[in-house]
């Protein structure tokens, strides 16, 4: 996970100020784009916090323009804390927040469901978002260390994917499509060009990321690393079960899980095991993983979806929408 320099004052930690305490605090997003010029663009927080009700109902207290005031009549914290846990995927947004001349959109999640998706990968939600270049502002918890293990799944996960030969920006645009798949929004709310312009705008970012997973999958032969005559990194990888076995013991066991029930079911059980998963070849594996994240991303993705509408409201719901699509229509014309 990229800390860009947060051991100086950052600029986001003003907004940070008028906020209740949190344990964690990244920004996300295309305000982190250094090609960005857009001064429209909301920066995007992720708030990870011990208790979401407190701290929601203490944000409402400094805070009230926050919410709307339908929410206010309904509970405030109560009732964004109730629609994230039981209709979302435990995160709260709240879009166009004006503070100091610029918006912001931030999103509250307790951190020991933050936790348990980095390093189980259970919603594939804030995992996928941490698999991606990110500003941290506030880390109390070490959620940095955590990453380690969410980015070296990502990495097997990407590898896993892809053909015997490809370039390190394949490989990045792998890694950042895999919290993109089977989401909703790229259907009709999103920019068709999104993951390689993510990847072309933050290149560096990603190299400094995944560098030392790169480096360490080498050294256990697991890859090869060359550079080609304009100084392009290529990446190379044998396809044998031997490889695919240490690929898939990377991965979270939840996924390990469901690639052994689903290639047993299908197999019969035969097959070479490890820790119980039958794997015949790289295709079968690599099928049954994108399926797995394919679907977990659907349901994440609707499921918040929902929990959105019925937290912010129709207007802001709306007005969030339509700026999403019209950005995604853009890329189509």
């Amino acid at each position: 996970m990229n800390t860009m320099g947060n051991a100086t004052k950052s600029p986001f930690q003003g907004f940070l100020e008028v906020l209740p305490p949190v344990e964690f605090a990244c920004v996300y997003g295309s305000s982190l784009h250094p090609n960005n010029h857009d001064k429209t663009t909301m920066t995007d927080f992720i708030l990870g916090v011990s208790d979401p009700k407190h701290w929601h109902s203490e944000n409402l207290r400094l805070n009230k323009n926050h919410y709307a005031s339908w929410m206010v009549h309904l509970g405030g914290g109560r009732l964004i804390t109730n629609v994230a846990d039981r209709v979302g995927v435990g995160v709260h947004f709240n879009p166009f927040v004006t503070w100091n001349g610029k918006m912001y959109k931030y999103g509250v999640v307790r951190m020991f469901d933050l936790i348990n998706d980095v390093l189980q990968w259970e919603k594939f939600y804030f995992c996928g978002r941490l698999q991606k270049p990110v500003h941290i502002v506030v880390d109390n918890l070490d959620i940095n260390n955590y990453n380690a293990v969410n980015l070296r799944a990502a990495l097997s996960a990407a590898l896993l994917l892809l053909p015997s030969e490809f370039t390190e920006a394949d490989l990045y645009a792998k890694v950042c499509s895999l919290s993109y798949m089977g989401d909703l929004r790229m259907l009709f709310a999103e920019d068709k060009n999104k993951v390689k312009k993510i990847v072309a705008g933050q290149f560096d970012l990603f190299h400094s990321m995944y560098q030392p997973f790169l480096e360490e999958y080498e050294a256990k032969k697991l890859l090869r690393l060359s550079s080609t005559a304009n100084h392009q990194i290529v990446v190379s990888q044998d396809c044998d079960t031997s490889i695919v076995h240490s690929l898939v013991s990377a991965l979270p066991r939840s996924i390990r899980n469901g690639i052994g029930m689903k290639k047993e079911k299908k197999l019969g059980g035969t097959g070479q095991t490890i820790n119980g998963i039958a794997i015949t070849s790289r295709e079968q594996a690599a099928t049954c993983l994108e399926r797995i994240l394919r679907r977990k991303v659907m349901v994440s993705s609707a499921r918040q979806a929902i929990s959105g509408l019925l937290a912010v409201g129709g207007v802001n719901a709306t007005r969030y929408l339509a700026k999403k699509v019209n950005k995604a229509w853009k890329s189509w014309r």
